[in-house]
């Protein structure tokens, strides 16, 4: 598959921060639509892995749209809450996905399970899993991580999710504090794009 086939492709994201993440990676030249573009509601994610869900997206986006998908699933995991949340990172948010309440989920949680949390290095990780589906011909899955600790409290006002609480290792910043350009260079969706970008 070249970039002469691909000239449109349907990013199988209704989350604005994802979507323009997804796009400033793709080549410029290839046109975007989003799941918004055609009043498409999202799918139920009943899959039990990141790479699962991202796929559920990926075939169901494609086969409503009738055109390639490019879709991602990811989220957070914190090794002393048993990988928590992982998957189920945006519903930490609630049914509206509200980031600042899913990320004082995370502190009452680390609070829970040790008090002293805050003067610790509590590593973490982002995974992505990106999936390009399309007409049941093929579909390829791949997973990026990027490994990290949680900052005591929030910082900086880019990026989107749980980007003000994650500090990458060999950092200093949380994500939300460095400028995008930055982030998206390191991140477990660069990450994961690194890995299939050939197709585009």
């Amino acid at each position: 598959m070249s970039n002469k086939i691909i000239t449109k492709i349907i990013v199988g994201t209704n989350n604005q921060g994802k979507l323009k993440e997804i796009k400033d990676l793709l080549p410029k030249e290839i046109i975007v639509f989003s799941p918004n573009d055609f009043k498409f509601k999202s799918p139920k994610e009943d899959g039990k892995t990141f790479e699962e869900n991202s796929l559920i997206k990926a075939k169901f986006f494609s086969q409503k749209a009738k055109m390639i998908c490019l879709a991602d699933d990811s989220g957070l995991e914190i090794d002393i809450l048993n990988n928590d949340p992982g998957i189920y990172s945006a519903r930490w948010g609630g049914k509206n996905s509200d980031f600042k309440k899913a990320i004082k989920k995370v502190f009452h949680k680390l609070d829970q399970k040790d008090p002293k949390w805050k003067k610790k290095k509590i590593k973490a990780q982002f995974v992505c899993a990106l999936t390009i589906y399309w007409n049941h011909k093929k579909n390829i899955t791949v997973t990026g991580k990027i490994k990290g600790f949680i900052s005591p409290k929030p910082k900086g006002r880019n990026g989107f999710g749980y980007d003000p609480i994650f500090i990458p290792i060999g950092y200093k910043k949380t994500f939300s504090q460095m400028k995008p350009i930055k982030k998206y260079k390191i991140d477990h969706r660069f990450k994961a794009f690194k890995k299939i970008k050939k197709f585009f």
